[in-house]
């Protein structure tokens, strides 16, 4: 096999072929602490709350948008009433990466961080489970092909990148990928998620001129 034609919708309505999609990774930070009476004992209590909210500032640090790098704590929840010291605290984070040495890099750091809180212990979990598709020689060969073929069926086609992740982000590891080969429209997952029919024949015959074009150059 030498070439993968993933079926995913087009980049947006103007119909851009995906020729790169961020790698994703999901972590969760389990902090246990130890419990106290918050009005008569505070000082005999670890605050797991306290441990977490050092965390996701840490891990915010990791953001950097400049080079398509997201770590976004999407999910917090601990403690058990107000009047006490919190025992426990849970963080779930979503990484969003665009190269794989970024992936490594950030994956890394991740499980670098350590507690800061007296009498607390931490646990991380988690890693970048999906890899990013990146704009190797190989795929930016199949896009040329596309791109070149889109112009027989009048098509000015464009490549761009996806924030989300797809089959090709592992089909890319061993062949010639290109994404969003399938229908053009826009909203993903919303309300008002559309496709343009009467582009559903041209973007067929455009996988069918991929299917049958001569096997890629070593």
């Amino acid at each position: 096999v030498d070439r993968c034609m993933v079926m995913e919708p087009s980049l947006g309505n103007s119909g851009k072929i995906k020729t790169a999609r961020k790698g994703v990774g999901r972590f969760e930070v389990i902090v246990k602490g130890k419990a106290a009476h918050a009005g008569l004992d505070p000082g005999a209590g670890a605050s797991a709350i306290l441990e977490l909210s050092h965390v996701i500032q840490k891990l915010f640090e990791l953001n950097d948008p400049e080079h398509g790098t997201s770590v976004n704590v999407g999910v917090i929840d601990g403690g058990i009433r107000p009047n006490m010291v919190a025992p426990e605290s849970r963080a779930v984070i979503d990484v969003r990466v665009q190269t794989q040495a970024d992936a490594e890099r950030v994956e890394a750091a991740i499980h670098d961080i350590e507690a800061v809180t007296p009498g607390v212990s931490l646990v991380i979990e988690g890693a970048i489970g999906r890899p990013p598709m990146e704009r190797t020689d190989q795929n930016q060969q199949l896009w040329r092909i596309a791109q070149e073929l889109g112009e027989d069926l009048d098509l000015a086609l464009e490549q761009g990148t996806a924030g989300g992740g797809s089959d090709g982000n592992t089909t890319s590891l061993y062949t010639a990928t290109i994404d969003g080969m399938g229908a053009v429209g826009d909203g993903a997952h919303a309300h008002h998620e559309y496709i343009y029919l009467d582009l559903l024949p041209v973007r067929c015959a455009l996988l069918t001129l991929l299917l049958l074009a001569p096997p890629l150059k070593n």
